[in-house]
């Protein structure tokens, strides 16, 4: 999806993207994101997502852990460690602070069974982490703050003011934040860099571990829509 960003996207980043373009403009047509912009989500569906996601989180925590101790450097050791606290704390907050809106507790989370959509998703991440190369490891973890603030950005100026009596205005507001472009810009420049390091395979197995992580983000909003359960 064409998309003016504020903040840099070097020459690997872009590859990934232009390589993800269909599956990433989906997630903008979703009926779930289109829903909850319209505030028109049942909450019960944004409390399904919003319980999956916190589990989901704790995963992308795990995976930048495992990337810290593969870094050499200790600037980037630290950088994903940070990473890793953003996602249980900054992110959590905002999971405790709908759990006390919509009924649930993080005894409730906590004993959640998984969908096939969030596992496999969360498989995925962690196998990078573990097994690929650094450049794929990152490739993996990467749609997922970037497509957020991509929607975040897209819907605020679709929205043009985010209302408080928006039923998901927390949401909308902490994934439109100025803040987390530093982030960003942060995490495709070390994407960048290990790219640069990797040899070509290995970028080639990055953009399809980048391509298939946008199809899991996809995923992830088609499993809230329709509250997945395992078919046996």
């Amino acid at each position: 999806m064409a998309q003016t960003r504020p903040f840099p996207v070097p020459p690997f980043a872009q590859r990934c993207i232009e390589a993800a373009r269909g599956q990433w403009g989906a997630s903008f047509e979703h009926p779930f994101v289109l829903a909850l912009a319209e505030g028109t989500l049942a909450p019960e569906t944004f409390a399904f997502y919003q319980m999956q996601d916190a589990r989901y989180l704790e995963a992308f925590s795990d995976a930048a852990c495992l990337i810290s101790i593969r870094c050499t450097e200790p600037g980037d050791k630290l950088w994903f460690v940070d990473a890793a606290r953003i996602a249980l704390v900054t992110e959590g907050q905002l999971h405790a602070g709908y759990g006390e809106k919509l009924g649930y507790t993080p005894k409730d989370v906590a004993t959640i069974e998984l969908t096939p959509n969030n596992r496999a998703y969360q498989d995925h991440m962690v196998s990078q982490a573990t097994r690929g190369t650094l450049v794929e490891a990152v490739a993996a973890l990467t749609p997922c703050p970037w497509l957020y603030i991509d929607l975040g950005t897209h819907l605020l100026e679709r929205l043009g003011t985010i209302q408080d009596d928006h039923p998901y205005a927390d949401w909308l507001r902490m994934y439109s934040d100025t803040g987390f472009h530093t982030f960003m810009a942060e995490l495709l420049e070390r994407l960048e860099r290990f790219a640069n390091e990797a040899d070509e395979a290995a970028r080639v197995r990055a953009v399809e571990q980048f391509v298939t992580s946008a199809r899991y983000e996809w995923m992830f909003w088609q499993q809230a829509w329709e509250r997945q359960e395992w078919p046996i």
